[in-house]
């Protein structure tokens, strides 16, 4: 087994980090620092708490400039990009920092004669992140940051192809003078992850990765009974109504389809699109995708950068052919992309019509900038095509009719319903999941409550 973690950066194929893996001993070390220093932590008050997680987010953000770079080598974002995910970090960060004392504070039901009663927030112990390469800080911080207000300990497990994610967060956090064995990292087998999930000093499980992934986490946990919350894979659709915005649907949707080269599980994956906007759509789409620049993330003038690895982009180009064989076309010509190459992670953006739900790209999760194009006659059938999917992350709606896309969204399985926008997440609202995109929720109020325990309080005071 190897005992070395070795991270290919998709811009030139080389070895960019090396990295031991921790062995049986660092593992048991790191939890049983952590357990004794979450004791301490848990007794911390709050607003203590936040305002060292704070400072941390501080040290974090001055480093904006070197981040960006690492992310670029590590995964592939464009430079120009990647800085927007430290944007979105602090803005996660600080906003649940900010309503920690709010949503921490006890439960009161109400009164009862000769009794105090109150439900308590109770801290989980020591939670385990594990944390994916697409949106390496902007994943991990929807469980870290909120986990350690609670007043848990964090052992962070990230991705391979992402390890310094992981060390940067150590860095801030001992920058800013958080209590020793409060946040650690651990750089992680497989084997080693499905151990650590499994190990009883463990409270929860924060999981952020493929739908196998997540049913390994539920497995690995029974063996310690620790909670898990999986935010999973997803095939995410919108639809154009008759009666959208043209112009912006075509922008926003382009966007939420391409960007991060389409690695993103909140993606726009196929769109649905009233029959009398739809050629004007397809066209606007292709326009614009066609305009995209492929290239070497580390060029500022970069708009689309590789995907993670060469067999990533395949399987799209696969799931793309198999389409095509199938009665598809593929619009975007690749003259336009001199770059995208078999067999390299370097791919074009990929516009597909004459789609439906029995293609792959239609139907299981890709991975890369590719988009399939429907054109639809109701409402009705846009709802049954956009339930029609084992995901259930978000959905998009594109109307001037605010009331009738919220009675749409009400009919859609999906964990978030967007209106003229797509591909974001806003701190103030719960992110979760159905059907195969997940379980549990992070952000938000609601966030807090899965990374506590209730805890009731019955005092009788007069007797």
């Amino acid at each position: 087994m190897s005992t070395l973690l070795q991270t290919i950066s998709p811009v030139d194929g080389r070895v960019y980090v090396e990295r031991p893996l921790a062995d049986t001993k660092a593992i048991d070390a790191a939890l049983e620092a952590a357990r004794r220093a979450q004791v301490t932590w848990a007794a911390t008050p709050v607003a203590t708490r936040v305002a060292l997680l704070g400072r941390a987010v501080d040290v974090f953000i001055a480093k904006t400039s070197v981040i960006a770079e690492e992310i670029a080598w590590q995964m592939g974002r464009p430079v120009a990009h990647a800085p927007g995910e430290v944007r979105g970090f602090e803005e996660r960060a600080r906003y649940m920092l900010g309503i920690a004392e709010r949503a921490l504070e006890p439960i009161d039901p109400g009164p009862k004669p000769g009794f105090v009663r109150r439900i308590k927030r109770a801290p989980l112990g020591v939670v385990a992140v594990v944390a994916p390469w697409n949106y390496p800080y902007l994943t991990a911080v929807n469980a870290v940051i909120p986990a350690l207000a609670a007043g848990n300990a964090v052992v962070l497990k990230h991705s391979h192809q992402t390890p310094l994610c992981a060390e940067r967060f150590a860095e801030a956090f001992a920058a800013a003078s958080l209590p020793v064995g409060v946040f650690q990292f651990l750089h992680l087998s497989h084997e080693d992850t499905s151990r650590l999930m499994g190990d009883p000093r463990l409270g929860s499980v924060c999981f952020t990765g493929s739908v196998a992934g997540g049913k390994a986490v539920v497995a690995a946990t029974a063996a310690g009974f620790a909670t898990s919350g999986l935010e999973l894979g997803g095939k995410d659709p919108a639809y154009v109504r008759a009666d959208a915005n043209l112009e912006h649907a075509i922008e926003s949707l382009t966007d939420g389809a391409f960007f991060n080269a389409g690695q993103s599980c909140c993606g726009i994956k196929r769109i649905y699109v009233a029959a009398p906007l739809y050629e004007r759509f397809v066209e606007g789409v292709v326009g614009l995708a066609s305009r995209y620049r492929l290239g070497s993330p580390l060029d500022p003038q970069t708009t689309l950068g590789p995907v993670v690895r060469a067999a990533a982009a395949d399987h799209v180009r696969s799931q793309v052919d198999a389409a095509v064989a199938a009665g598809a076309r593929q619009l975007v010509e690749g003259r336009h992309f001199p770059r995208d190459e078999r067999g390299t992670p370097y791919l074009a953006p990929q516009v597909l019509v004459d789609v439906d739900h029995s293609h792959t790209i239609m139907c299981e999760e890709t991975f890369g900038p590719a988009v399939g194009i429907m054109k639809v006659s109701s409402d009705e059938e846009a709802i049954r095509l956009m339930n029609d999917s084992a995901f259930g992350l978000t959905a998009a709606v594109y109307s001037a009719d605010p009331e009738r896309a919220e009675q749409i969204g009400d009919r859609l399985e999906t964990g978030t319903v967007f209106l003229n926008r797509c591909d974001y997440l806003d701190p103030a609202l719960a992110w979760t999941g159905v059907k195969h995109s997940g379980r549990g929720c992070t952000l938000s109020r609601v966030g807090y409550e899965y990374l506590t325990r209730p805890k009731s309080y019955h005092l009788r005071v007069q007797l």
